[in-house]
């Protein structure tokens, strides 16, 4: 048997000058040439606008103007300042107000830069020489008509996640007083659960009082409930209680004023159905506790220009994200891809030479891609051609795999109805579980066939007699 000839490398080439390369500096070519970068901290800012020319300002508003008159006197026009935690955002309004170019820079983008000494001074100066060669890449930011919106929408959720606590500080009260209310309703935050602890504060006692507040679409009987209310009511259980309960009642009165401001933030946006018209369709479960309190389906697509709502999973607090978080434009992704990954539903590939691994998403807490794997996970649940896709991948990779590729798959629609503004065509189960089929039949015949075997379909059993 003859011996497989081993390909030989090939030859780097070198330069064809009589020195050697390696004395031949290297050169990077000027992007912007008016730039400047800008360190922020609470407490002062570090400006640089060129080689040497390094100049503090503090954090006052009559520091930032005094910034934004230095910048215009030097000359700048584009300007990259790094996101420290919250304190470039009134620098970074400012300044967009004022006509700069603003590119908004991660941390991670100024990391690696190898080992150099670490003063406010040396970061100014670094920031603004990759600026100005164009090495650095903006955050994605949407535009200012959204950010009251977003400011709303995210202050809407902190409002939810701190009622969830007292709604806990409530169960526990109850448990210590060894009423197991929890035990007997799925929700005590519910129409039943908020009459009974109210009748409790008040001063009812009585069981079989209590449990006569039960309504009628409760899973257990009053006579459990009953059984579930005999406590010990201790005083300063009931103080606890009380103090839990009031301060829950107290956020969803803010939730409330917060969905008073949303609604009026989504009416002030432009409308870009056009003569679009749009149907409002219920909800097949029925309204949530957390939802909006009021019809926003019509102003959403008003606003957007497409109705989100009629991909599955999709509920009207999905698309409201998706409006506050990115906006309509999603221009700034060049692909859907590039849209995936940003929201980090995409694996990295890790290359080393001629080697890929997969490697797990991009870390992160993007409020977008979390709602999407929320959504995903309830398109799970339901009888549709992405509920299908989510179980067959499920079935392979696991829960967290399927949800990852779910949301992938909503993120991709959510931007080809953006960019295209073509509303969601449902494919039909019928027609997708085929295609299955159809591919799963064809990769068995080329198996069948690589081993030698044809593959045949079973013929049919004749009727019994």
């Amino acid at each position: 048997m003859a011996k497989r000839k081993l390909k030989q490398p090939q030859k780097r080439r070198l330069a064809e000058t009589p020195s050697d390369w390696r004395d031949t500096p290297a050169t990077l070519t000027v992007q912007n040439p008016h730039a400047a970068g800008i360190d922020v901290h609470s407490d002062k800012h570090t400006v640089c606008v060129g080689p040497g020319l390094v100049r503090e300002f503090g954090a006052y508003t009559a520091d930032l103007h005094a910034l934004v008159a230095y910048l215009r006197a030097a000359g700048v026009t584009t300007v990259a300042l790094e996101s420290t935690s919250i304190y470039w955002i009134p620098l970074y309004e400012l300044l967009e107000a004022e006509g700069f170019d603003v590119a908004l820079i991660e941390p991670g983008q100024l990391k690696h830069c190898g080992a150099r000494p670490k003063t406010d001074v040396l970061d100014a100066q670094w920031i603004q020489r990759l600026h100005t060669y164009g090495l650095l890449r903006g955050s994605f930011r949407p535009p200012d008509d959204l950010l009251p919106l977003r400011a709303y929408w995210r202050q809407r959720q902190t409002l939810i996640r701190l009622a969830a606590t007292h709604v806990q500080h409530m169960q526990k009260a109850l448990e210590q007083m060894n009423v197991k209310l929890s035990e007997v309703l799925s929700d005590i935050t519910g129409v039943t659960g908020m009459l009974i602890i109210a009748a409790i504060l008040a001063g009812q006692r009585d069981p079989q009082e209590l449990a006569r507040l039960r309504q009628p679409q409760c899973a257990k009987s009053a006579t459990e409930i009953a059984t579930a209310l005999e406590g010990t009511w201790r005083e300063e259980h009931l103080f606890e209680l009380k103090q839990a309960y009031d301060l829950f009642q107290c956020y969803q009165q803010r939730v409330s004023e917060c969905d008073q401001q949303i609604a009026v933030a989504l009416h002030a946006l432009p409308d870009r159905a056009g003569r679009k018209t749009h149907t409002s369709q219920p909800r097949p479960r029925g309204r949530k506790k957390n939802d909006v309190r009021f019809e926003a389906t019509g102003p959403l697509f008003h606003a957007l220009g497409v109705d989100l709502t009629r991909i599955p999973g999709i509920d009207v607090a999905t698309a409201l994200v998706v409006l506050a978080e990115i906006g309509v434009d999603v221009a700034k992704f060049p692909t859907e891809k590039h849209f995936a990954s940003w929201l980090g539903l995409c694996p990295r590939d890790g290359k080393s030479n001629q080697t890929t691994k997969k490697q797990a998403p991009r870390k992160g807490k993007n409020r977008l891609g979390q709602a999407l794997r929320m959504a995903a996970q309830a398109v799970g649940r339901t009888q549709t051609v992405l509920g299908v896709f989510y179980r067959r991948i499920k079935s392979r990779i696991g829960g967290k795999g399927a949800v990852t590729a779910t949301a992938h798959k909503l993120a991709v629609l959510i931007y080809r109805m953006l960019k295209h503004g073509t509303e969601y065509v449902a494919q039909g189960l019928e027609e997708y579980e085929a295609r299955l089929k159809a591919q799963l039949t064809q990769s068995l015949r080329k198996k069948a066939q690589a081993l030698g075997f044809e593959l045949q379909p079973q013929a049919e059993a004749p009727p019994a007699s």
